[in-house]
């Protein structure tokens, strides 16, 4: 067995029920949330009405205090990503309230009974234009295409040639470059990585060629961009920014692999609205 193999949690099915209640805690939250946003609101007030479900739901942040690297500890309790900030937006990075017009990516990450949620959805505020539109399709369309591409048996890779093929072919966007999803279950990140576009060489995504196995738990999340797939970020600081500037989204879904085919734990995230406020 590769050490690869051995690295990758598997679960059974006592351990599945927990890791979908996770899940589901991580769709109430946006459930509320998408009730609730409203133009003017600012990011550090969405964190503390976020820090405020997840006080009600019992749950943790596994994003508050998270490090990674020679960054600081993330300071917040959900990564609040506006417009061209991809992900791993923080509350406090900007005070500007919400406008009509922009756009929130909203990654949600709890612990529950010792199992990790973690999802992101896209909302934008009050108008919607043919640029919105466009992003917001392709975001919940790729997602939808590469989770089917999870089967047992088959590599990784054809889930990011699923992704990368609607967002560029079928909509003309970017995925984003350098950026994917992963393992998790009782930790917030585990192997697999799982990149959204194809390797231009090998070592640009060694797990290219995993397969996925019954009784994996990943989470799976499309990052689009309208104008580049490259990204920018400050010297030690968390957000990530697209390279252009160009609006961006992000979508996330925790998938448990089933001897079927993939079992989405959060289901739900799909019925909610792609406009509030």
């Amino acid at each position: 067995m590769r050490t690869m193999d051995r690295m990758i949690q598997r679960l059974r099915q006592p351990e599945l029920d927990l890791a979908r209640d996770a899940a589901q805690h991580v769709v109430e939250i946006h459930r509320r949330l998408a009730d609730w946003l409203r133009c003017g609101v600012t990011l550090a007030r969405i964190d503390t009405f976020v820090a405020q479900q997840l006080k009600d739901l019992s749950c943790k942040s596994c994003f508050l205090g998270y490090r990674s690297g020679r960054l600081p500890p993330f300071p917040s309790y959900a990564c609040l990503s506006p417009n061209d900030c991809i992900v791993h937006g923080t509350s406090g990075f900007i005070s500007t309230p919400m406008r009509p017009g922009d756009i929130l990516s909203i990654d949600l990450g709890v612990s529950c009974q010792g199992w990790i949620g973690d999802a992101a959805w896209t909302y934008v505020f009050k108008e919607m234009d043919d640029s919105h539109r466009r992003l917001v399709t392709a975001g919940k369309e790729s997602i939808s295409a590469g989770i089917a591409e999870l089967r047992p048996g088959r590599p990784f890779i054809n889930f990011a040639r699923a992704v990368q093929q609607c967002v560029e072919r079928k909509h003309g966007l970017y995925c984003v470059r350098g950026l994917g999803g992963h393992g998790y279950g009782r930790t917030l990140h585990a192997p697999p990585f799982i990149a959204n576009t194809a390797p231009l060489h090998p070592s640009e995504w060694p797990d290219a060629f995993t397969k996925a196995q019954p009784g994996m738990l990943i989470a799976v999340e499309p990052m689009i961009a309208v104008g580049s797939d490259q990204i920018a970020q400050k010297p030690r600081e968390w957000p990530i920014y697209t390279a252009d500037g160009s609006l961006s989204v992000h979508y996330e879904h925790d998938i448990y692999i089933d001897i079927d085919g993939p079992v989405v734990l959060t289901k739900g995230l799909d019925d909610l609205p792609d406009i509030v406020g």
